[in-house]
């Protein structure tokens, strides 16, 4: 019997899906992909035959129901998915379903919309002796956040933070952000569509993120990002540090 594979689309350009993801998505009889997120480009890369079913109008039933059919039919069956599913990709409520129809799965990691959009930027969120821990995390809205999860809360250890699903309420991301402890002059960005052709980012501070934001006509489909690691401020790893000693090199002494 085939598997279904879930397999992470990577954050919007084409060619950042993996290798292993690619082959699955080209050797697939029947695709199911998040339309209303997934570029669609993507599906250039199936056989023409194949299968490609829109799971943007489908509930959870609509999408199990169709991958049972499939495998019953010895169907090779992909479920497309953005970035990196382990990350708001709500694949446990797939996966149980599956486990109760007695179907195997596998699932085939991508790239995060959050490395997507680090990349774009030029920026690594652990910057020695700046930032060395990143929370990823969202603001409560229809689904809510465990307690102890709100943003306030989070913000009280000024690590580098990433934002999803959150860009259209900017302004109380602010204020959540500023009452945990952040400074106003604490660097933001909020970055529109990481690696896709109309890729849209803007830089600033707490203080005027916001309205930057709103200038620029971003509400959805984007990242917010927070933190000194965006700053002018670094310091050099010691792993190259001429006089660092490490398992692979001995570090050169000074004279005395």
């Amino acid at each position: 019997m085939t598997v279904v594979s879930f397999v992470g689309a990577g954050p919007g350009d084409k060619e950042l899906i993996t290798l292993k993801g690619y082959r699955r998505l080209a050797d697939a009889d029947i695709v199911i992909y998040a339309g209303s997120l997934v570029n669609p480009e993507l599906l250039d890369y199936c056989k023409p035959e194949a299968e490609k079913l829109d799971s943007a109008s489908m509930t959870l039933q609509d999408i199990i129901e169709n991958m049972e059919k499939g495998i019953k039919a010895n169907k090779k069956v992909v479920r497309l998915q953005t970035g990196d599913f382990s990350i708001y990709g709500s694949i446990r409520e797939q996966v149980e379903e599956l486990k109760k129809r007695n179907i195997e799965f596998e699932c085939v990691p991508g790239v995060s919309a959050f490395l997507g959009a680090a990349s774009s930027l030029g920026v690594e969120y652990t910057v020695p002796e700046i930032a060395q821990s990143v929370i990823i995390t969202r603001i409560a809205g229809r689904t809510p956040v465990p307690e102890g999860e709100n943003l306030q809360a989070l913000a009280s250890h000024h690590t580098s933070m990433v934002i999803f699903l959150s860009t259209s309420r900017i302004q109380k991301v602010v204020r959540e952000l500023l009452a945990g402890g952040y400074k106003e002059t604490t660097p933001a960005a909020v970055i529109y569509k990481a690696t896709w052709a109309d890729e849209k980012s803007v830089r600033g501070t707490l203080a005027d993120i916001a309205k930057k934001v709103k200038e620029a006509n971003i509400s959805r489909t984007a990242l917010i990002m927070v933190g000194d690691f965006l700053g002018k401020d670094y310091n050099n790893s010691k792993l190259y540090d001429a006089h660092f000693t490490h398992t692979y090199r001995k570090g050169i002494k000074d004279d005395k």
